[in-house]
């Protein structure tokens, strides 16, 4: 049974940790009483309001997973809707089915992202202020060891595709595994992978474990 490898550093229960990639917070000044809600796309997003002001927790926010909701209800935040699918396009349209568009949403998003969510809301007369919060960037390569022969290497996002490839080269014994179809598209391609049917890392690991090594 191969090795499961997750590019973060979050604790995965099954998986090893290669992060390849981290996260760099910006400071802003922003007022989050102004708006009637706040949209998180991930969990990075909460730890950025967090380190801006502790006041983002008084207003409504809307999550895109179970996993940003947790992490906004840990902080003491509100949660007051969390989407039914984790893409970011179908969120903006749960919001847009689900909210008055005479509401102000403020979207906390990483410089780097792959849906169009306030081009959507906007396109459906919502008023959308995106601040980026935060960006994601590669580790140091040579705090990195090298993934062992026949490894499952599990992509995020573009992000880890393109810090994994920085640091290491690919190994014909690895199988890749992609989170995502957007996140798909980035893996090179003259690589085979596999799509998640989950867009969680913990439900990633496990189906690796109970369905493709099943197979071997």
């Amino acid at each position: 049974m191969g090795n499961i490898y997750i590019l973060s550093n979050k604790d995965i229960q099954g998986a090893n940790k290669l992060p390849v990639i981290k996260q760099i917070f910006f400071k802003k000044d922003l007022d989050f009483k102004k708006y009637d809600y706040l949209i998180f796309t991930s969990k990075n997003g909460v730890l950025a309001a967090e380190k801006i002001s502790k006041e983002w927790r008084e207003i409504p926010s809307l999550a895109i997973g179970e996993a940003t909701a947790k992490m906004i209800e840990k902080y003491g935040g509100k949660v007051v809707f969390i989407a039914k699918k984790f893409y970011g396009d179908e969120f903006a349209k749960e919001i847009s089915q689900n909210f008055d568009k005479n509401s102000k949403f403020l979207y906390l998003r990483a410089k780097r992202v792959l849906s169009k969510l306030a081009a959507i809301l906007e396109n459906r007369g919502f008023y959308v202020t995106e601040s980026i919060v935060y960006e994601t960037i590669c580790e140091d390569c040579k705090k990195l060891k090298r993934p062992p022969k026949n490894s499952f290497i599990i992509f995020s996002s573009p992000s880890t595709i393109d810090c994994f490839f920085r640091c290491f080269g690919w190994d014909d014994s690895y199988k890749a595994v992609a989170i995502g179809k957007k996140t798909a598209t980035y893996i090179p391609s003259n690589i085979d992978y596999i799509i998640s049917p989950s867009q969680s890392l913990q439900a990633t690991v496990d189906f690796i474990k109970e369905t493709l090594n099943a197979n071997h």
